[in-house]
């Protein structure tokens, strides 16, 4: 099984070198692919000097936009499943075993890592809010997804290659759980740790709800 890693990033100079280097160091088989969405500082040669490939977008399109252009990547290069994590060292890279194991077993299309057993650090209002949108989107699913909004997953890339994503940012990983599973893609969850580093948000808690409300509003069309 040929796996990439695709790591969509902005302005993570100081992290995505740390965080390649630790995904290598975990299994060297595994390819790394950095979506460089539009940083203004050192990312995309902090990633290449640690051995990630680097795709660059010259300007910010959005998380989303990062992730589909990871999936195009993995498709196009022939890999039979898809690593998404965050650049910021907010998701462990020695648990990348076990979303390899999952897949391996069956257990799963789609396995997402969830952090709502142990929630750590995480801030109350982040915990409210995952916990209600994941119940919207295991409605959305027909599956029982318990951290619909964790970046950390695995995906074999047959199942998320073709989907007709409409979404660019946040909202995107919420829309990449509903189109796959209505398309009859099983989603497992497997425990992971939460990571909270205090680090500045860039979600926009105003505008990515209303995207998230717009998501769902748009779903229920779907077929």
């Amino acid at each position: 099984m040929r796996v990439v890693v695709v790591v969509p990033c902005k302005n993570l100079e100081g992290t995505i070198g740390r965080l390649v280097g630790a995904v290598r160091a975990v299994d060297p088989s595994l390819d790394v692919l950095v979506v460089d969405d539009g940083s203004e500082d050192g990312t995309d040669g902090a990633a290449r000097a640690a051995g990630a490939d680097v795709v660059r977008h010259e300007v910010n399109r959005g998380k989303g936009a990062a992730l589909k252009t990871g999936f195009d990547y993995a498709a196009e290069h022939g890999y039979d499943a898809i690593v998404t994590m965050d650049g910021d060292m907010q998701h462990d890279p020695a648990a990348i075993p076990a979303f390899l194991e999952a897949l391996r077993e069956g257990k799963g299309d789609i396995v997402v890592g969830s952090r709502m057993r142990a929630v750590g650090d995480m801030p109350g209002i982040r915990i409210w809010t995952n916990r209600t949108t994941s119940r919207v989107v295991s409605a959305l699913a027909g599956q029982e997804i318990p951290d619909s909004q964790s970046g950390y997953r695995i995906m074999r890339t047959v199942v998320v290659s073709g989907l007709p994503l409409a979404t660019t940012r946040y909202d995107t990983e919420s829309e990449v759980l509903i189109r796959a599973g209505r398309r009859g893609a099983r989603i497992a969850s497997i425990p992971i740790e939460s990571i909270y580093t205090g680090g500045v948000s860039h979600i926009n808690p105003f505008v990515d709800t209303l995207r998230f409300v717009r998501l769902v509003l748009r779903s229920l069309f779907w077929r």
